[in-house]
């Protein structure tokens, strides 16, 4: 066991240490011809890059030897079922699920509740967006049973949101484009792809290439169209405001 898993970590000791040695060494510059922080700040940040490299080699080797296997088998044994239809709720219950424990979802509802100065309650936006994500993984097992092409929902849900940005307050474009980038994190890209390609592995009808792939397209998409929606929801209730 021990074995399986620190199978290839060095390698990714080594995809870790090239990511950051660019920051690492940005940092070291300005900070000896500009920035100069004094030695406790510097002491401070030299911690938090040593322990998010090892936050990022745990991680990463996390996700080599288990997380995308356990996606992979996952979908393989739904699909396998007679009736193959649950992967639809199951997809939508763990877009929901693996969207709560995105930390890029974690920062980007604070710095919203921040910059608004509570406007826009965490607690909001953090669910519009697990909605979103559930929304999609849920539309993405609907595409691999039915064998549905990529662009049946892309371009229709692009056009919405195009549509809906000119009709929500300013803030909410923002931060719908930014959620849809941020949905698709490191979470997302590792266990929900491999659910969808080992699903779409086991169904005689689709193509792994065609159909388990596309779904962080969606996943992409369908958070954004969530914000605009809470932000159409926002300006009729300030509409509602002005008219009483």
């Amino acid at each position: 066991m021990i074995r399986v898993l620190f199978e290839g970590y060095t390698d990714v000791l080594k995809e870790t240490a090239i990511a950051l040695l660019p920051v690492l060494l940005i940092f070291t510059v300005y900070h000896i011809f500009y920035l100069k922080v004094n030695r406790r700040y510097f002491i401070k940040i030299s911690l938090g890059v040593a322990i998010a490299f090892v936050g990022l080699t745990l991680f990463l080797q996390g996700v080599n030897v288990g997380y995308i296997p356990v996606g992979t088998a996952i979908g393989e044994k739904l699909a396998a079922l007679p009736y193959r239809w649950i992967l639809i709720p199951i997809g939508f219950f763990l877009g929901f699920t693996v969207t709560t424990a995105e930390p890029s979802v974690h920062v980007l509802v604070q710095e919203i509740d921040k910059v608004t100065s509570g406007a826009l309650p965490k607690k909001v936006m953090f669910m519009t967006l697990c909605l979103g994500v559930a929304v999609a993984i849920a539309l993405a097992m609907l595409k691999i049973l039915l064998g549905l092409s990529l662009w049946y929902f892309l371009i229709p849900g692009y056009a919405l949101a195009i549509l809906l940005a000119y009709l929500v307050p300013p803030v909410f474009t923002s931060i719908a484009f930014d959620s849809g980038g941020v949905a698709t994190g490191t979470m997302t890209a590792t266990f929900l792809l491999s659910l969808a390609i080992g699903a779409a592995n086991q169904i005689e009808t689709a193509n792994p290439l065609t159909d388990g792939f596309g779904i962080i397209a969606l996943v992409a998409m369908v958070p954004i169209l969530t914000v605009l929606g809470l932000g159409l929801i926002y300006r009729y209730k300030e509409y509602r405001k002005k008219r009483v």
